[in-house]
């Protein structure tokens, strides 16, 4: 579904008598105060086959304010039923089911300069200016970037939104060395864990179903980097077949990073320390509520790290005077917000010291074990690092473990180090889960994916969303990952694909 679209189910709805009914019993007649945020209806009956695009709004109200930029999403419309055929753009379903009263306006729940926290910002914050006098430290021709030894290219599309093409390091002698092929977050899934009506719905696929690309900001007016700024702009097929171009979507700068490494010689007193410099390549979109900023770091140790920031606003539900909501949080007077999950998919297409046409990679999980008491172990405190070779796609649906500090390496089968252990590079988990529903929830149908935190695969042309190609509406079971592993092909050697 597109924006345009979006816009378009706002009028129809708002336009229909029905609904206009509805909402004046909830002492809404002004229809220009009224938001319908588009969900996508997902699958969970026949009622919901792809032979008709549907949506089934959520609905949001303003309150008569002079706010230039209110939240509408802290008054919720609670008990009714709306769904749309969004290829004809009609009200094909409604029902007004029960009548909740809008939560009261709240002053705290504007977010606009001198309307927060009651109408009182902080005035005691010094400026910090970020200044480099000389320029940057990195160098772009083109869409290509060159910092620190590092080099790759920049992309875009609309589904995934940015794009890390070609990375590789250039380390002395050695020459340029590869590390991927491409890096980029190809799902976003935020299944949410309140069973009531409408709130089981909400189970978003944001790249699959709204894409990350085409929500994405215009860093113009208000950008969130400091220093000396590099920025690229956007360019993708919009909904109606011409050329959409965002500007200034995606920016590149570099970040001071605290301390990189220090040691002090006790016996001397002198001290050696090295600041940590960052490339830090971003972008932030929004999809309706909620905005997400990613983030790919390059570091001067050789470390790259993905980073995903959520802020914006909750989606969030009223309540009956008196009444708490087992599966969600009170956040303010009749208002709470629904519990759920945020599960941010990452791709990378890997290519660790592999030449142009070379597939010379395997994929290691390594995991600590405590030595057996005995003779190698007489005073128990014996612990090591294990290693096992993932050697096929069904072996290598894999879960994260702090309790063994487990940890994978995407090594070359080929290339050796200084001390004649192969080159890998290691993938460290960061804080993760996995689905906290049922196993029998309707959006695992669509999202087997998120089933493991880790699965590897060799690289195919058509395997680019963990989902399959369309995962809007998608009655088939499984399809994407979960259907591609059980042909379990070998990993031993192979262009190795981690999910």
């Amino acid at each position: 579904m597109d924006a345009m679209e979006y816009a378009e189910c706002e009028a129809v709805v708002k336009a229909f008598p029905p609904f206009r009914e509805a909402m004046k019993k909830r002492g809404i007649e002004d229809m220009d105060l009224v938001m319908v945020d588009p969900w996508c209806v997902g699958y969970h009956s026949e009622a919901d086959a792809p032979s008709r695009r549907l949506a089934k709004p959520l609905i949001f109200c303003r309150t008569e304010s002079d706010c230039p930029i209110e939240n509408g999403y802290a008054h919720p419309v609670e008990g009714i039923h709306v769904l749309v055929d969004m290829q004809n753009m009609v009200v094909i379903e409604f029902d007004d089911r029960k009548l909740v009263p809008l939560p009261p306006a709240d002053p705290l729940r504007n977010y606009t300069a001198g309307e927060s926290r009651g109408g009182v910002d902080r005035s005691d914050v010094k400026p910090l200016q970020i200044i480099q006098p000389e320029g940057p430290s990195f160098r772009v021709n083109g869409h290509f970037v060159q910092w620190q030894k590092w080099n790759f290219r920049i992309g875009f599309t609309p589904r995934e939104g940015l794009v890390i093409y070609s990375v590789a390091y250039v380390d002395g002698s050695r020459g340029r060395r590869p590390v991927a092929h491409r890096l980029s977050f190809v799902e976003r899934v935020v299944p949410y864990g309140d069973p009531n009506d409408l709130h089981y719905r909400k189970n978003a696929f944001d790249a699959g179903e709204d894409g990350l690309g085409k929500n994405a900001h215009s860093l113009k007016k208000n950008c969130d980097c400091l220093g000396f700024i590099k920025y690229f702009d956007a360019h993708f097929t919009n909904f109606t077949g011409g050329v959409e171009t965002i500007e200034n979507c995606v920016c590149l700068h570099e970040e001071d990073h605290g301390i990189l490494w220090k040691h002090q010689d006790w016996r001397t007193g002198l001290p050696e320390v090295r600041r940590s410099r960052r490339l830090s390549v971003s972008f932030i979109c929004t999809v309706a509520n909620y905005e997400y900023g990613f983030f790919w770091h390059f570091y001067q140790d050789g470390k790259i790290e993905a980073e995903v920031k959520l802020t914006g606003i909750l989606s969030l539900g009223a309540l009956q005077p008196g009444e708490i909501r087992k599966y969600g949080t009170t956040i303010a007077p009749g208002l709470y917000a629904p519990v759920h999950q945020h599960f941010f998919v990452a791709r990378m297409d890997m290519a660790v010291d592999c030449k142009p046409g070379e597939t010379f990679n395997q994929v290691v999980e390594v995991n600590v074990k405590v030595e057996e008491p005995g003779k190698d172990n007489v005073h128990d405190n014996a612990f090591y690092a294990e290693e096992e070779l993932l050697r096929s796609e069904l072996q290598a649906m894999r879960d994260c473990n702090p309790l063994t500090a487990r940890h994978w390496i995407i090594r070359n089968t080929r290339t050796v180090n200084r001390t004649g252990q192969l080159t890998g590079y290691k993938l460290v988990p960061g804080s993760n889960c996995l689905p906290l529903a049922g196993s029998e929830a309707k959006f695992l149908r669509r999202a087997a994916f998120l089933k493991h935190n880790l699965w590897v695969t060799p690289y195919a042309r058509d395997e680019m969303y963990p989902g399959g190609e369309f995962p809007n509406q998608n009655p088939r079971v499984g399809e994407g990952l979960a259907t591609w592993v059980k042909q379990n092909p070998p990993l031993e050697e192979t262009n190795i694909v981690l999910w």
